[in-house]
């Protein structure tokens, strides 16, 4: 068994989810004398595609990037993971930010009250806390192999659109920015459902923002 391990940031040669390279295609047969096909479908020998094949999405002829990778993410299961992954940084973080007395405070009634003491200046360097934990973990996990903690147990996985691969730590960075810096800094709820609505509108590669920014699409892997 061959010791070498594969570059920093790719997957496997043996791993199922990669991006499969295009087969080179069979040499094609000589025509006959007197021209016409050996086939009697092209004058070129090559088969017409098969019946029902959906032309490519780009245009100009260019190949589906999505060509030998495993199908898109349903978008239940990618809620769902999403679910998952908040709660695993969210549970640590809350109960850090209380045994800290983080929130000894948000206990009056009056919004003015609230609103300023969550602008205190505690208030913000827990809002910066969170947002580096919650940046740095979803960083991390998809660049290590395209998995969350969430995503590994939906069966699902962040992939480099152009080439399937695990996207690197640059790429990473920028997905998990543009996907958790806004919700956390002002408009968490609103953030989430432009999401959502993005992913469900998109064609055809169901690209969040994050995913636009990044170039990434999420497959599965089951």
């Amino acid at each position: 068994m061959s010791n070498d391990q594969p570059p920093p940031g790719q997957p496997p040669e043996d791993d199922p989810f990669r991006k499969k390279p295009p087969q080179d295609p069979p040499p094609s047969t000589p025509p006959p004398p007197g021209g016409g096909s050996p086939s009697g479908d092209s004058p070129y020998g090559a088969p017409p595609p098969p019946y029902g094949t959906p032309p490519p999405p780009y245009s100009g002829g260019a190949a589906d990037p999505l060509a030998g990778m495993p199908p898109l993410a349903p978008l239940g299961k990618r809620v769902a993971a999403r679910i998952i992954d908040a709660l695993v940084v969210g549970v640590p973080l809350a109960l850090v930010g209380w045994l800290l007395g983080m929130f000894d405070n948000y206990n009056g009634d009056d919004w003015d009250e609230v609103s300023t003491q969550m602008s205190g200046g505690k208030s913000l360097v827990w809002q910066l806390v969170s947002m580096v934990v919650y940046v740095g973990y979803d960083t991390y996990m998809t660049a290590k192999d395209g998995r969350t903690v969430g995503k590994r147990l939906m069966n699902l996985r962040v992939a480099m659109l152009n080439s399937g691969t695990t996207p690197p730590a640059n790429a990473a960075l920028l997905r998990a920015v543009v996907l958790w810096v806004p919700a956390l800094i002002c408009c968490f709820c609103l953030w989430w459902l432009i999401n959502l609505v993005m992913i469900m509108v998109d064609k055809p590669y169901r690209q969040g923002l994050h995913d636009k920014a990044a170039k990434t699409v999420v497959v599965s892997t089951a």
